[in-house]
């Protein structure tokens, strides 16, 4: 290039000036103006590939719930709702750039609605989320809120949330901008009242105001280094399209309910009434009020993020017999397979299913308590048969004695069932 030649941008066309640099290639040259057009161009390019990455996910409520029929039982409510709630969510994203049919309406922004799931503890919570991210396929992140804490604090800021959900799209941060983020426990950031002691609460009030804007949307600035110190790039997500579901099992919750419900009556003599029958646990959570919410710990504007409510129910005996055998990931699958491992068999006598479904149901641990049972029920067996040849598989079995039922454990020979096995006696394992 001549000396005193005047150059222009390849793109607009612009002369270059001191007011307007220009950026040299090796066959042209572009503006600042040209760079940032460029930049939108590109930005809006990456979405357009999302959104037809994520259109053939898209599906109706209807196969949102029968999908996760086949891994949680019962829990019908909370399952609806989740799917209305996740097909309402994406339908809003997938048709965000097109044109209103109402003119009236085309300047109409629809807002997410996040979700709130309250129920005893076992009873498939986290289960149900989990279940919902494979159906869709978005990049999904399970995050514990015991671990939260203000910033400046020992533990996780709830910014590390964000972190991991761009580490499960794989640094793709418009695939990020479409995940779902679950918290559970989210009843143990509940504030905590005026003590004596007057230790500051870091891990619950502060933690909801840190949660207010990343839940309704905001743009986070994310190291892009598992490590703050280093000084690495950032990268901003916009978490206005992140679905955020909480669940809690709220202990208490329903007596805060039960005092509204059914207020106690103070009067005495003449003039008191008879005490009125207990209200069952589901029926409790199914009256629930954001303001039992809120005594409980939650401050108003953390409940008001979360619009839709929902509450899963106790399992009884019925539902933990389906949990033992029907899911795809049912518990008594997952342990014939474990055996099958071994090449040997493993059955239960339907008895001993309604024993195991009953005991549980005593422990009041909801579904986990299924697990503890038959761990406790096989573990001599586990622990004597992979050094045992000649025997085909164990059956478990109820043995009735008056009052009292304990279960059995028999083993099976190649060729005949033995009288030799396991008992439970109190709870431990202890030879035939």
């Amino acid at each position: 290039m001549a000396e005193g030649e005047k150059v222009y941008c390849s793109f607009c066309g612009v002369e270059k000036s001191p007011q307007v640099p220009l950026i040299s290639g090796n066959d042209g040259r572009i503006c600042e103006s040209c760079v940032t057009l460029a930049h939108q161009v590109v930005s809006s390019w990456g979405k357009t590939q999302v959104s037809k990455e994520m259109k053939p996910q898209l599906r109706t409520p209807e196969a949102i719930k029968k999908h996760l029929d086949d891994y949680v039982v019962g829990q019908d409510l909370a399952k609806e709702t989740l799917s209305v709630a996740v097909f309402n969510h994406f339908l809003r994203l997938l048709n965000s750039t097109k044109e209103s049919l109402n003119d009236d309406e085309s300047d109409v922004e629809l807002e997410k609605s996040n979700v709130l799931m309250v129920g005893p503890s076992g009873t498939g919570k986290t289960l149900i989320v989990r279940s919902l991210a494979k159906i869709l396929g978005v990049p999904f992140v399970s995050a514990d809120a015991t671990s939260l804490t203000q910033a400046g604090y020992v533990g996780d800021d709830v910014d590390s949330i964000i972190s991991r959900l761009l580490e499960a799209a794989e640094g793709d941060v418009n695939r990020a901008q479409w995940g779902i983020v679950y918290i559970d426990e989210i009843d143990k950031i509940a504030k905590r009242g005026g003590g004596a002691n007057g230790v500051r609460d870091v891990s619950g009030e502060g933690v909801q105001q840190a949660l207010l804007k990343l839940v309704e949307g905001a743009e986070q600035n994310i190291s892009k280094s598992t490590k703050r110190r280093e000084n690495s790039d950032e990268v901003t997500i916009d978490t206005r399209n992140i679905l955020f579901i909480v669940g809690g099992a709220f202990p208490g919750l329903e007596e805060l309910i039960s005092s509204r419900v059914q207020p106690k009556d103070t009067s005495i003599g003449f003039h008191s009434k008879p005490e009125e029958a207990s209200i069952e646990l589901d029926d409790l959570l199914a009256a629930m009020l954001p303001d039992d919410l809120q005594r409980f710990g939650l401050i108003p504007e953390f409940i008001g993020r979360f619009p839709i409510v929902t509450f899963l129910e106790e399992l009884d005996v019925e539902a933990m017999l389906k949990i033992l055998t029907e899911p795809k990931n049912a518990l008594v699958k997952q342990y014939r397979q474990l055996f099958s491992y071994q090449g040997r068999s493993l059955e239960f006598s339907e008895e001993a299913l309604t024993f195991i479904a009953e005991d549980a149901v005593s422990r009041k641990t909801g579904a986990r308590g299924l697990r503890s049972i038959l761990e406790a029920t096989l573990q001599k067996v586990m622990f004597e048969m992979p050094s045992q040849d000649g025997l085909a598989g164990c059956v478990v079995d109820l043995r009735t004695s008056g009052e009292e039922r304990e279960l059995t454990v028999k083993y099976l020979s190649s060729e005949l069932e033995t009288g030799s096995g396991l008992k439970i006696e109190g709870g431990s394992l202890a030879s035939l």
